[in-house]
């Protein structure tokens, strides 16, 4: 995927400038530019919903006082203390210390006087116990946390892309300045033999007026060009960006690397890619989507899940000294259960219907991402093997009008040939090799489309 460019004798050197590279110039994107750095954070935001979630596991310690007295008559004081510890499997361990007196005090709440402890367990054993509100977010925070990554790779390599389609239309630019200074030049000397030649009655006075109208012309022109190009480096000016997030102003000395057809392949990491070894199981949009579609199954699984009745069960050994591990016994025992279930269960029905609709709507979309993803990347394939045979051509037309030019200014010194004839033939070959810059920056950009259509996330850069 290489193409020819403008040969460099025909470059013309410029005093007091700086070369920006396009490799530079992506790293400094990528490093500083405020949407590259917000891309981390995707990744930094899914692992502090990670951490949320595994927050629902943490033990707990509850302590609940109160005490009522009136008139010198202590009507309850109660103490209860309570260290639980949730298990995946809605399972909860659960330690507590009971500690109750007064003289008005419910009598289900007496205990011996040194208090009463007791350990136990409770579960869901019909709704919730495969899965439930907890497991289901902590599984979609590790699944969230795996999409991020994705999510941050295309993220960056949108930026970059957009950032490679501004340098090369900076390139264009330049390189049309370059095209038409050099014209600029050919034209004033071609004056200055004309009007020397008229001065020695060689030639008509009428021929310095159609050069000096030609010189015009070509400053005019390049006067278009530079303008486009102030433009062009403005845009660019926009994705350079310092460490402290400030915005850098691109100097006028600052010009690009015009030849960067092999510099795009390495930068973009897109050198040696044949389209069959393409492996779209990996490409961060598909991952994205699987992901999103593993979370929308998660909970498709708690809502059917939650058509299931809801039955409670606790159970906790009861003893007034802890320290003895035989005091724990099935002769004291604290136990119950809570049961409940929706006559209809229309709400919970409908949470199903609408999950399961949700799921669908992200397998189709999967679908028509990978169909999508793939005929790009083979259209772009197959555009790029068209720009090289395109660029060939170019460079013959331009090669041909400039013998062509090289070939009407001999015969015009001979006195064979008209100046007006040398102008169109000149005017030609500026045209063809506008069309040539025009041609290339097609190229890049169909590289630049390969790159993002890839979704890649530079790593060297």
């Amino acid at each position: 995927m290489t193409c020819n460019t403008l040969a460099a004798q025909e470059v013309i050197a410029v005093a007091d400038t700086t070369v920006l590279s396009y490799n530079e110039y992506l790293g400094l994107v990528k490093e500083f530019h405020p949407v590259a750095k917000q891309a981390a954070l995707i990744l930094n935001q899914a692992e502090a919903n990670l951490l949320k979630s595994r927050g629902s596991f943490d033990p707990k310690i509850d302590v609940d006082y109160s005490r009522k007295k009136f008139k010198n008559t202590e009507y309850y004081d109660i103490l209860n203390a309570t260290f639980k510890i949730p298990t995946w499997y809605g399972i909860e361990l659960k330690a507590q210390f009971e500690e109750n007196e007064g003289v008005f005090l419910n009598p289900q709440l007496d205990v011996p006087q040194e208090g009463l402890y007791n350990a136990g367990i409770s579960f869901s054993a019909l709704e919730g116990f495969l899965i439930n509100d907890r497991m289901a977010t902590l599984k979609q925070a590790k699944i969230m946390r795996e999409q991020s990554k994705a999510d941050r790779d295309l993220a960056v390599n949108k930026i970059l892309f957009e950032a490679s389609l501004t340098y090369f239309d900076w390139v264009r630019t330049y390189s049309q300045v370059l095209v038409f200074d050099n014209f600029v030049e050919n034209a004033q000397i071609r004056f200055e033999g004309i009007k020397s030649s008229a001065l020695a009655g060689d030639r008509p006075i009428i021929d310095t007026l159609e050069a000096k109208i030609t010189v015009q012309n070509r400053f005019l022109e390049l006067e278009k060009a530079r303008i486009r190009f102030v433009k062009a480096s403005l845009a660019l000016s926009n994705y350079l960006w310092l460490a402290d997030n400030l915005p850098v102003e691109l100097q006028p000395g600052v010009v690009p690397d015009i030849f960067i057809s092999e510099e795009i392949d390495t930068s973009l990491e897109i050198a040696g890619r044949p389209l069959s070894d393409f492996n779209i199981e990996n490409h961060p949009k598909l991952l994205s989507l699987q992901f999103k579609l593993d979370q929308l199954n998660v909970d498709r699984r708690l809502k059917a899940n939650k058509l299931l009745p809801t039955l409670d069960l606790e159970y906790n050994f009861l003893s007034q000294t802890p320290e003895e591990t035989q005091s724990f016994n099935t002769a004291n025992y604290k136990s119950g259960f809570v049961f409940s279930v929706p006559l209809f269960l229309r709400k919970e029905r409908g949470d199903l219907k609408l999950a399961k609709i949700k799921v669908q709507d992200a397998e189709l979309d999967l679908s028509l991402a990978e169909i999508t993803i793939k005929n790009d990347i083979l259209g772009i394939y197959q555009e790029l093997d068209s720009y090289v045979l395109q660029n060939d051509l170019i460079l013959n037309i331009v090669d041909n009008y400039s013998r062509l030019v090289a070939a009407e200014e001999r015969k015009f010194s001979f006195g064979e040939s008209s100046l007006f004839l040398v102008n169109t033939r000149e005017q030609k070959l500026i045209e063809s090799k506008l069309k040539q810059i025009d041609q290339q920056n097609k190229f890049y950009e169909a590289k630049a489309k390969l790159f993002k259509s890839l979704a890649i996330n530079p790593e060297n850069l």
